[in-house]
Order: C-alpha cells, then structure tokens, then sequence
C-alpha cells in the first residue's frame, strides 16, 4: 500500500470514529460567558475545584505542585494556588494572580517559584492553553525515572497517542525561566509532558481538561506498570490508536471527562466555592 493511500485510509478510520460520536456530542457545549468578570469567577471556581480533585485522587504531597488558569482579561496572567497550602483546604478567594515577571498582582499569598517558572512559559508559548497542571503524582514520577513515553496498550492511553513528549533534563528543580521556556519549546503543540525524574504536565484549552488529562495520565502510568510487570503487554496499531484518540483525545473529551469529577466534587465539598 502506497504511503498517500495508507494516510486517506487512516484518516478514514479517524473521521469514521469522529463522526460516530458527533451526534451526541453537538447536544453538549462549554459553556460561554456574558462578560469576562462571569468567565473569571468560572475559571475561578473550576480551578479551586481542581485542587480538591486532586487532593482527593491522592495528587499532592507537602508544598509540591500547582495548576494555573490564564485570566481572561488579563491574559498575560494567571491564577495559581498559594506556596503552601494544601490543595484540600483551597477556596476561590484563596487563589493568587501572578504576572508575567512572577509578581502577584493579586492576593495576599507568596507564589511558588516553580510554578511560575513552569508556567508562565508555557502560557506564553500557548496563548490558546488556558490551564496547566503539574504535581508529583507517585505513578507519574516514577514513570518519569523510567525514561520513556507512554504506549498506546488500553484505549485511554490513546488519547496521548504521539501527543505526548519526554522532557529529558536532568536539572529536575525548575525555577528560572530560562528552564520553564526550554520545557515549554520541548511541550510544542501537544497536550502532555513527562518531565524525567520529576513528574507529569498537562494542558488544556480549559482548567477541566487539563485536570482530566492529568488524572488520565497518571492512570495510564499505574495501567503500563501494572502490565509490564506481569507480561510484556499487546499494543493497539497506530491507526487504530489515532482513530481512538480522535475521539477521546480531543479538548472537547477532555472537557467533558472531567464534569463527573467537578459534579462530585463540589457536593462534597462546596467551601471551595467560597
């Protein structure tokens, strides 16, 4: 098979899959907003809630780890947690706004160096990338010490089907910004980072999808290592792994996929509305 017929024909299989899924999900939208104050308190409380999803799934460990939220108005900024507080105890009112020069705009709290560095880079490079998410997850960091990308051997894994780098830096403690904005050129276009000997980074066109690629990502480490330590595991072809990623690797799933997390999570726990 020629090299043009192979690619109509996977792009077929693609667009097939794709079209499968459309008429159910044209009945669903993310939501839009009447004025940037309404959009601001949105991404406000989606981001709050993101840190007690993670608090929750175990995704925090001392003062490591952040996820951002590019404000809406001033999109040269972002919103990110307080150095030092615990992602179980974050509430919208204790979120801080740090500009591009790493200085919090405001709040009252200090910003972690780290976070800055990491995603200030980022947010910069992606003007279409409104949330980032880093943290020291056990399986994603020990995936990171292993020196490979993810394969696609469950339909979950797909979704980061060659849109996934390896960030191989051995200078694993990001905090100039010369370090985020190499991470940042290695990241290109796509939706996730290993970062070696460090941990996981994702992103998203909204803090949900950020949020769920993290958790899904963090699944697909625990998923390869519990595989891989019994056999060496099947893997799906490439043309059916972008098939599969065509439909739950796009910005809309990722969206999507983290809803039953966001309904949860504030029943449980409605404070971090506050």
């Amino acid at each position: 098979m020629s090299a043009s017929v192979e690619s109509a024909a996977r792009s077929d299989l693609e667009r097939a899959k794709k079209d499968a899924y459309d008429p159910v999900f044209k009945r669903i939208a993310v939501p839009s907003f009447d004025s940037l104050r309404e959009e601001r308190q949105h991404r406000k409380q989606r981001l709050a809630g993101a840190f007690r999803i993670f608090a929750s799934l175990g995704f925090c460990e001392g003062v490591a780890g952040h996820i951002t939220a590019r404000d809406p108005e001033f999109t040269d900024t972002f919103w990110v947690n307080p150095f030092g507080m615990h992602f179980g105890q974050i509430r919208v009112h204790d979120l801080i706004r740090v500009d591009r020069e790493g200085n919090v705009v405001e709040g009252e709290s200090p910003a972690n160096i780290s976070a800055f560095a990491i995603h200030a880079a980022i947010h910069e490079a992606r003007p279409e990338v409104v949330a980032a998410a880093h943290a020291h997850s056990i399986y994603g960091k020990a995936w990171s010490a292993i020196g490979r990308l993810l394969d696609p051997i469950t339909q979950d894994a797909c979704a980061f089907y060659e849109d996934h780098i390896f960030f191989d830096d051995a200078r694993v403690l990001i905090t100039e910004a010369s370090e985020g904005a190499g991470l940042a050129r290695c990241l290109g276009p796509h939706k996730a980072a290993i970062l070696r000997n460090h941990g996981l980074l994702t992103v998203g066109e909204t803090v949900e999808e950020a949020v769920w690629w993290f958790v899904a990502m963090e699944r697909c480490c625990q998923a390869q290592f519990l595989a891989e330590s019994v056999g060496q595991p099947l893997q799906i072809d490439g043309s059916n792994a972008r098939a599969a990623r065509a439909v739950n690797g796009t910005p809309f799933t990722g969206w999507f996929q983290c809803q039953p997390l966001w309904d949860q999570i504030v029943r449980l726990q409605p404070d971090l509305l506050n």
